[in-house]
């Protein structure tokens, strides 16, 4: 059995406890480090589901709580209980285990878990005959049998925590390879015509339609902003996470612009995966009324139809909010109207997107998006290799 760590002596600090945790599995990630191997399938179990990434982190906290002070009851990460040795697993879930799997991208659920329906409103102690509305059934079945093993005795909160961050570890290197691989299979020839402008709409269109993808419009404007800096003299400013609200962050819409030379925000853009309405606009007015300098435009983002009423209302702001422009524009209109404007520097468009896809951490693009991304470029791309091209070419007919 791998060297289990140092002693401890309870109510340490959260985050030494997360840290020897994490340098354990990282030494260990070839080699179980709990013996019992019923406790290393379960935590496996929880650990891989990709169809429930809420039961990991909440067994990240539990484990986590319980490690820091031994006399808590791990089944009892609610205060709501009333007993002294309850715990709020909330507020070990949201300080320190949410910031520790950002950190180092690891899988697991992009906010808290005690907020999801399964583990809401909970006011009972956790054991294995309690029946949880969730899915996948076993995946809730093994975390609460988990929770019982450590109140049991049958493994340390310690060696949970630590094996729990190996199987995360592992699934990280394999997503790190399966994309290394992805990358590798994008062997786009010099001797090919880039793609044109249309193929890139229709890739990106294809791309935005995939499920949990309400994250890529925010990324296609920042990379069309990125790819034009110079052309245009504005600029991105960084984006912020994709779940922090505009309150948090103090940032004004999903993307903001500023001179190059300057980071004064003229241009707001809102993305928006439902219809906006006339109330959507009034509320970015009230918002942009509270900053102290001028915003040029505001513009939302949809993927949704936008009807004449709500086009109407925007562009009639103008006046009334003497020379502030506010207008509902449609996504892939967008990116078609900007690939053919500034279509020499397509491929540059192409590219940014990619890297901004690819940068982002897997809460808030799935790796099956970054992925499937590296899968449509292939595709459109290998339709033009030279062979095909020249044969096209020469059988070419054009009207006299």
């Amino acid at each position: 059995m791998p060297n289990t760590g140092r002693a401890r002596t309870g109510n340490d600090d959260p985050t030494t406890v997360l840290a020897v945790a994490f340098q354990r599995a990282s030494e260990n990630l070839t080699m179980p480090i709990v013996s019992d191997a019923q406790v290393v399938q379960r935590i496996g179990l929880v650990a891989r589901s990709s169809h429930n990434r809420a039961c990991i982190r909440f067994l990240l906290a539990c484990a986590l709580a319980k490690s820091v002070n031994p006399t808590v009851d791990v089944r009892k990460p609610y205060t709501e209980i009333g007993t002294p040795d309850a715990y709020s697993g909330r507020t070990f879930d949201e300080r320190f285990i949410g910031p520790f799997v950002h950190q180092y991208q690891l899988d697991c659920n992009s906010t808290t878990a005690f907020l999801t329906p399964a583990f809401r409103n909970i006011t009972t102690v956790l054991t294995p005959d309690l029946t949880i509305a969730g899915s996948p059934r076993r995946v809730y079945e093994a975390t609460l049998q988990l929770l019982t093993d450590i109140h049991t005795g049958k493994v340390s909160a310690e060696d949970v925590l630590s094996e729990a961050f190996r199987w995360l570890l592992l699934m990280k290197d394999e997503r790190l390879l399966r994309l290394e691989q992805a990358l590798d299979s994008l062997k786009f020839s010099e001797s090919s015509i880039p793609l044109s402008s249309e193929d890139i709409v229709k890739l990106i269109t294809q791309h935005l339609s995939s499920p949990y993808s309400s994250r890529l419009p925010v990324l296609a404007i920042a990379a069309a902003y990125k790819a034009a800096e110079q052309n245009l003299g504005e600029r991105v400013l960084p984006l912020q996470a994709h779940n922090a609200a505009d309150l948090q962050t103090k940032s004004l819409g999903d993307v903001q612009i500023a001179l190059v030379d300057d980071n004064q925000v003229v241009t707001v853009y809102e993305m928006k995966a439902k219809k906006v309405e006339v109330e959507d606009i009034n509320i970015a007015a009230e918002k942009i009324k509270k900053v102290s300098y001028r915003v040029d435009n505001y513009i939302f983002i949809t993927t949704e139809e936008i009807s004449l009423r709500v086009k109407d209302y925007a562009a009639g702001l103008y006046k009334r909010t003497a020379g502030m422009e506010f207008v509902v524009l449609d996504c892939i209109s967008f990116i078609r109207y900007f690939l053919h404007l500034f279509h020499r520097i397509r491929i540059k468009f192409l590219d940014a997107y990619q890297e901004l896809v690819l940068a982002e951490p897997d809460s808030a693009v799935r790796q099956e998006l970054k992925i499937a991304f590296l899968a449509l470029r292939r595709t459109y791309e290998s339709a033009y290799s030279p062979d095909d091209i020249t044969g096209a070419t020469n059988d070419l007919e054009l009207p006299e």
